[in-house]
Protein backbone atom coordinates (compact mmCIF):
# COMPACT_ATOMS: atom_id res chain seq x y z
CA UNK A 1 0.00 0.00 0.00
CA UNK A 2 1.26 3.21 -1.03
CA UNK A 3 0.99 6.22 1.38
CA UNK A 4 0.15 9.62 0.11
CA UNK A 5 3.15 11.63 1.57
CA UNK A 6 2.48 14.41 3.80
CA UNK A 7 4.91 16.82 5.47
CA UNK A 8 3.78 16.21 9.32
CA UNK A 9 3.23 18.56 11.98
CA UNK A 10 5.61 18.57 14.68
CA UNK A 11 3.29 17.83 17.53
CA UNK A 12 2.71 20.02 20.76
CA UNK A 13 5.22 18.38 23.01
CA UNK A 14 3.43 20.11 25.90
CA UNK A 15 0.49 17.96 25.54
CA UNK A 16 2.20 15.50 25.72
CA UNK A 17 4.75 16.25 28.69
CA UNK A 18 1.71 18.47 30.72
CA UNK A 19 3.28 20.82 32.95
CA UNK A 20 3.82 20.32 36.73
CA UNK A 21 3.00 22.17 40.09
CA UNK A 22 6.37 20.05 41.29
CA UNK A 23 9.28 21.77 41.08
CA UNK A 24 10.96 18.40 41.57
CA UNK A 25 9.27 17.11 38.19
CA UNK A 26 8.90 20.59 35.85
CA UNK A 27 12.61 20.33 35.10
CA UNK A 28 12.29 16.55 33.74
CA UNK A 29 9.11 17.24 31.83
CA UNK A 30 10.64 20.44 30.25
CA UNK A 31 13.78 18.55 29.07
CA UNK A 32 11.34 15.87 27.81
CA UNK A 33 9.55 18.61 25.60
CA UNK A 34 13.35 19.62 24.06
CA UNK A 35 14.21 16.09 23.85
CA UNK A 36 11.82 15.32 21.62
CA UNK A 37 11.63 17.95 19.60
CA UNK A 38 14.93 17.92 18.96
CA UNK A 39 14.37 13.77 17.88
CA UNK A 40 11.52 15.15 15.67
CA UNK A 41 13.53 17.86 13.91
CA UNK A 42 16.13 15.50 13.06
CA UNK A 43 14.35 12.41 11.87
CA UNK A 44 10.97 13.93 10.07
CA UNK A 45 13.07 15.52 7.05
CA UNK A 46 15.00 12.18 7.12
CA UNK A 47 11.97 9.94 6.75
CA UNK A 48 10.35 12.74 4.61
CA UNK A 49 12.64 12.04 1.54
CA UNK A 50 13.64 8.20 2.73
CA UNK A 51 10.51 6.45 3.49
CA UNK A 52 7.90 8.59 2.21
CA UNK A 53 5.68 8.73 5.43
CA UNK A 54 2.25 10.76 5.44
CA UNK A 55 -0.18 11.70 8.01
CA UNK A 56 -0.89 7.90 9.26
CA UNK A 57 2.92 7.87 10.01
CA UNK A 58 2.11 10.67 12.50
CA UNK A 59 1.69 8.76 15.80
CA UNK A 60 4.07 6.66 15.21
CA UNK A 61 6.98 8.94 14.74
CA UNK A 62 5.36 10.95 17.92
CA UNK A 63 5.73 7.94 20.03
CA UNK A 64 9.49 7.53 18.56
CA UNK A 65 10.33 10.65 20.13
CA UNK A 66 8.34 9.93 23.07
CA UNK A 67 10.43 7.07 23.41
CA UNK A 68 13.76 9.04 22.88
CA UNK A 69 12.32 11.80 25.68
CA UNK A 70 11.77 9.42 27.84
CA UNK A 71 14.75 6.77 27.70
CA UNK A 72 17.02 10.20 28.13
CA UNK A 73 15.26 10.80 31.54
CA UNK A 74 15.62 7.48 32.62
CA UNK A 75 19.63 7.59 31.94
CA UNK A 76 19.51 11.06 33.93
CA UNK A 77 17.91 9.66 36.85
CA UNK A 78 20.43 6.70 36.74
CA UNK A 79 23.33 9.14 36.40
CA UNK A 80 22.09 11.04 39.54
CA UNK A 81 20.40 8.35 41.43
CA UNK A 82 22.46 5.41 40.36
CA UNK A 83 21.85 2.11 39.63
CA UNK A 84 21.15 1.16 43.53
CA UNK A 85 19.13 2.88 45.43
CA UNK A 86 17.52 3.21 48.91
CA UNK A 87 14.02 2.37 49.10
CA UNK A 88 11.72 1.41 51.86
CA UNK A 89 12.56 -2.15 51.89
CA UNK A 90 16.63 -1.32 51.37
CA UNK A 91 18.64 -1.53 48.53
CA UNK A 92 16.92 -2.18 45.37
CA UNK A 93 17.57 -1.94 41.40
CA UNK A 94 16.75 2.02 40.13
CA UNK A 95 13.26 1.24 38.61
CA UNK A 96 14.21 3.89 35.69
CA UNK A 97 17.00 0.73 34.52
CA UNK A 98 13.89 -1.85 33.99
CA UNK A 99 11.66 1.50 32.32
CA UNK A 100 14.76 2.46 30.59
CA UNK A 101 14.65 -1.18 28.96
CA UNK A 102 11.24 -1.15 28.20
CA UNK A 103 11.35 2.20 26.30
CA UNK A 104 14.49 1.00 24.53
CA UNK A 105 13.25 -2.40 23.31
CA UNK A 106 9.81 -0.07 21.94
CA UNK A 107 12.71 2.27 20.16
CA UNK A 108 14.14 -0.28 18.07
CA UNK A 109 10.34 -2.02 16.92
CA UNK A 110 9.93 2.04 15.74
CA UNK A 111 13.31 1.77 14.02
CA UNK A 112 12.41 -1.09 12.16
CA UNK A 113 9.03 -0.09 11.37
CA UNK A 114 10.39 2.97 9.86
CA UNK A 115 13.95 2.22 8.17
CA UNK A 116 16.08 4.04 10.41
CA UNK A 117 18.80 1.42 10.86
CA UNK A 118 21.45 -0.23 8.53
CA UNK A 119 19.90 -3.24 8.50
CA UNK A 120 16.36 -1.97 8.41
CA UNK A 121 17.31 0.12 5.34
CA UNK A 122 19.09 -2.63 3.55
CA UNK A 123 15.36 -5.04 3.95
CA UNK A 124 13.25 -2.14 2.47
CA UNK A 125 12.71 -3.13 -1.12
CA UNK A 126 11.57 -0.20 -3.34
CA UNK A 127 9.37 -1.18 -6.36
CA UNK A 128 11.12 -1.58 -9.48
CA UNK A 129 10.67 1.55 -12.03
CA UNK A 130 10.51 -0.51 -15.14
CA UNK A 131 7.36 -2.33 -13.60
CA UNK A 132 5.67 0.85 -13.12
CA UNK A 133 2.17 0.39 -15.03
CA UNK A 134 1.26 4.11 -14.65
CA UNK A 135 1.89 5.31 -18.12
CA UNK A 136 -1.17 5.01 -19.89
CA UNK A 137 1.35 4.90 -23.24
CA UNK A 138 2.70 1.54 -22.78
Amino acid sequence: MIVPRAILAEPNWSDVFKSSADPAVEPANVRCREVASEEWRRIVPILEVTAGIGEVDHTTVKDLCICVARIDQAERDLSERGLIVTAERGTVKNGAATIAGQYRTQLARYIRELGLSPSARASITLPDAEEDDSDVWD
